[in-house]
């Protein structure tokens, strides 16, 4: 990659407006899409190009990047006659960073590959905060040469990049990503939810087991956030949910029985029909609270 390569970017959400901000400040000539144009405002307005349409960022960038919200969302960026690939021009590169099905980001790859296009899969992991601070970790699927050209740009939104084999990997790598978080955010809601029903302050105990054998990211970063009762989004219910599903599918699949995979995502289903598909996935808390009758 050089100053001059022309970076594509579609998706300017939670995640996408400050990972693409990192390139731009990177001094990348940028066009950019979202479907709320006034989401990139931001990105305009320190002098992005825009475009009315996926098609026209790929034929106006060199590497276009992509982070959407759903499968559907990825499958008609990319596929559709508007989409990138209708534009896209041989030598170009995409890359998907939406979480979405491994067996997705393999059509994608066979489509682009049949126009001589290069389709990396790099979900990330890292929230918003992650977003924010580019630290994100990205896990890389594709082939290794196309990985290799596109490195520069991983580097200005994440610190742990790790390139995991061929397409769909990258995709496979954050369903794994996903089954640690769901198990991990549950027990830590259980614990919050047991610590006040035994009258602990919270953040008193929240100070001991943040250090010890428990610590890990969703207590140093989401249940504080749950302690003081707030569930703005870093990254949705929703999405989260999304997740879930198509990790299921995955070991639906593979033969493979994952119990407690299934009961998370019927908590994040029941969620969504209360209407909190839109607060951060750190919402579980309000169902397992509501099912113990804990009134806050």
């Amino acid at each position: 990659m050089s100053e001059t390569t022309r970076v594509g970017w579609i998706g300017t959400g939670v995640m996408g407006l400050s990972m693409c901000g990192h390139l731009q400040a990177k001094g990348y000539p940028l066009t950019v899409y979202s479907r709320t144009k006034s989401r990139a405002q931001s990105l305009l307005d320190k002098g992005a190009a825009w475009a009315d349409t996926p098609s026209a960022v790929a034929a106006a960038s060199d590497v276009i990047f992509t982070i959407v919200g759903l499968p559907s969302d990825v499958r008609s960026v990319y596929l559709e006659d508007r989409g990138i690939l209708a534009a896209a021009k041989p030598g170009s590169i995409t890359v998907d960073m939406t979480t979405t099905e491994p067996s997705l980001a393999r059509e994608i790859y066979d489509a682009a590959k049949a126009k001589r296009v290069s389709a990396i899969d790099a979900p990330v992991s890292g929230g918003d905060v992650g977003a924010r601070n580019a630290t994100l970790s990205i896990m890389v699927g594709g082939d290794k040469d196309a990985v290799d050209k596109v490195m520069p740009l991983f580097q200005a939104m994440g610190k742990n990049i790790v390139y995991q084999g061929g397409p769909g990997n990258g995709q496979h790598t954050k369903m794994c990503n996903q089954i640690v978080l769901a198990g991990t955010i549950i027990g830590v809601c259980e614990s919050l939810l047991y610590g006040f029903k035994a009258g602990l302050d919270l953040d008193t105990m929240l100070s001991s087991i943040t250090k010890g054998a428990a610590q890990c990211w969703i207590l140093d970063n989401l249940a504080p956030k749950m302690v003081q009762r707030n569930f703005d989004p870093g990254f949705f219910v929703e999405h989260f949910e999304k997740d879930l599903g198509i990790a299921l599918d995955e070991c639906k699949r593979m033969g493979v029985a994952m119990p407690g995979l299934g009961l998370v995502r019927q908590f994040y289903v029941a969620l969504k029909a209360q209407g909190h598909s839109r607060k951060g996935y750190h919402a579980l808390l309000l169902v397992l609270e509501q099912l113990s009758a804990i009134k806050r």
